[in-house]
């Protein structure tokens, strides 16, 4: 996530904002235990893995919504 912004400006807004750095790590590990689920190495049922699939989306929208309210203040 946020591949097109400057590292730089990611942790800049990760150090500034306790709340959108908790949000991102808790992105990141959703996002490693699906990609695990996917390919067979975490097991997990199907409702339980959409479950998670939807609270990652949900993380990635609240996020992309933080970036663009507080993002023109790393500038």
């Amino acid at each position: 996530m946020f591949e097109n912004q400057q590292r730089e400006d990611v942790e800049a807004l990760m150090n500034a904002d306790a709340e959108f750095r908790r949000l991102y790590q808790h992105h990141r590990q959703l996002d490693s235990k699906v990609h695990d689920a996917d390919i067979g190495v975490l097991p997990i049922d199907d409702v339980t893995l959409a479950g998670m699939k939807k609270e990652k989306l949900l993380a990635k929208a609240r996020l992309e919504r933080m970036w663009a309210d507080r993002a023109h203040l790393i500038h």
